[in-house]
């Protein structure tokens, strides 16, 4: 069963909020990161990305830059920037998009229950980087970010929520510049806080939407930890990390497409070609470019749209070989473009959903020489995946809105 408890976050004081808020650190570059940081020395970037305050140091896993992240917490909690709740409490975090809400309880959860696969997973995670965020959770003494997971809808749990909406004004309101507004409300009454946790605790999985190099990060601190504290009881924060949990139904996943650099030695000709033998392969002269169900999948090349639409050989009940992604990597990607290997392959670029088609078009018209466009995998999909304790492959689901970085963080030391 899930646990979820509350916890005292460290939150920016009121009038700073507008200003810390930001994209996760996952999403940008350093220079995109020094960019959006601008001239706002509140952002959160300051923390999520600290060697944007280092021109100096070219590596981004560079020791200093973990403690640059780790000083200007220290700094901005002196300064009244950032303050730490009284005591241990859970948030309803509300994002909108383009009248779209989710809703989603944040709490900690057990770094056990990740190890035990309570806490499930559906992608691999790269050994770099979940050394960067161990060193920059350690360094820091904090989960800086929170992940986002995701549980079958509960009805007890959503009327606590709406509860909770109707019953008073968030402490945090604002829109940032992409559109997506968020709202955050405090949860401090005991007896709500009992009723959130008592009901998760029937919940028997929470599954990882986004976050998969954070919750590993944050299960390996914690047990590092462990083992420099050898008489710990299980109630110190080290034993929980930060998340944000919400209902399957609020969520929607984008499609996560791909961009090719060659097409391996062949013409384009020659590609069709060999297409045609798992697809058909039909040119799009009209209408819409955008897949419209599943086992279609759009491709651009030579200024062209063309729809492939999987033959019934190459299809497959499988929870992971039916998934759209597979069919493109083990019947395209892999045997007729020479992709094996997409983690790690400079071939291959990928492009959020929320990008538009445009953007696939774009890179093909500088960069790239062919872009196929996916139709989205379904929230039940990865709930099926991760309950066989299977994984996607690279770069399957892309979820929006993305969580805001900057509105809370969880001491590992201070609860």
């Amino acid at each position: 069963m899930a646990t979820v408890r509350p916890f005292a976050a460290i939150r920016p004081a009121k009038h700073i909020a507008e200003r810390m808020i930001a994209l996760p650190y996952d999403v940008m570059n350093r220079e995109e990161a020094a960019k959006m940081a601008g001239e706002n020395p509140y952002s959160f970037l300051h923390v999520s990305r600290g060697e944007i305050d280092l021109p100096e140091v070219s590596d981004p896993y560079d020791p200093l830059v973990y403690q640059q992240s780790a000083e200007t917490i220290k700094k901005w909690l002196a300064d009244g920037i950032l303050l730490q709740d009284p005591k241990p409490m859970l948030y309803l975090y509300r994002q909108t998009m383009e009248g779209r809400i989710q809703t989603g309880y944040v709490g900690c959860v057990s770094i056990d229950e990740y190890q035990n696969e309570t806490i499930k997973k559906h992608e691999f995670t790269r050994v770099e980087k979940e050394l960067d965020r161990i060193r920059h959770f350690d360094v820091c003494d904090a989960n800086t970010e929170p992940v986002f997971l995701t549980y079958r809808d509960n009805d007890a749990l959503r009327a606590i929520s709406s509860e909770i909406l109707s019953g008073s004004d968030p402490v945090v309101d604002v829109t940032t510049p992409d559109g997506i507004r968020h709202e955050l409300w405090i949860v401090d009454s005991a007896d709500m806080i009992s009723q959130i946790c008592g009901h998760f605790a029937t919940i028997p999985a929470l599954y990882i939407a986004d976050g998969h190099h954070r919750s590993a990060s944050a299960a390996k601190v914690g047990m590092e930890r462990r083992n420099t504290a050898p008489d710990y009881d299980g109630s110190e924060e080290f034993n929980f990390f930060m998340a944000v949990l919400f209902p399957d139904a609020d969520l929607n996943i984008f499609d996560y497409n791909r961009v090719v650099k060659d097409l391996n030695g062949m013409t384009t000709e020659e590609f069709l070609s060999r297409l045609s033998i798992d697809f058909t392969v039909d040119e799009i002269k009209t209408g819409q470019r955008r897949p419209e169900q599943k086992h279609d999948i759009s491709m651009f090349i030579d200024g062209k749209w063309f729809k492939l639409t999987a033959k019934d050989a190459i299809r497959s009940e499988d929870a992971i070989l039916g998934l759209d992604v597979s069919i493109l990597q083990n019947h395209v990607l892999s045997p007729l473009l020479g992709i094996v290997d997409p983690r790690i392959d400079k071939r291959i670029d990928f492009v959020g959903g929320i990008r538009g088609l445009d953007e696939l078009e774009r890179r093909v018209g500088s960069d790239m020489s062919l872009a196929f466009a996916l139709y989205p995998v379904g929230i039940e999909d990865l709930l099926k995946v991760a309950d066989q304790g299977m994984v996607m492959p690279p770069k399957s689901t892309w979820f929006e809105p993305k969580l805001a970085s900057g509105l809370f963080m969880h001491s590992l030391s201070r609860g």
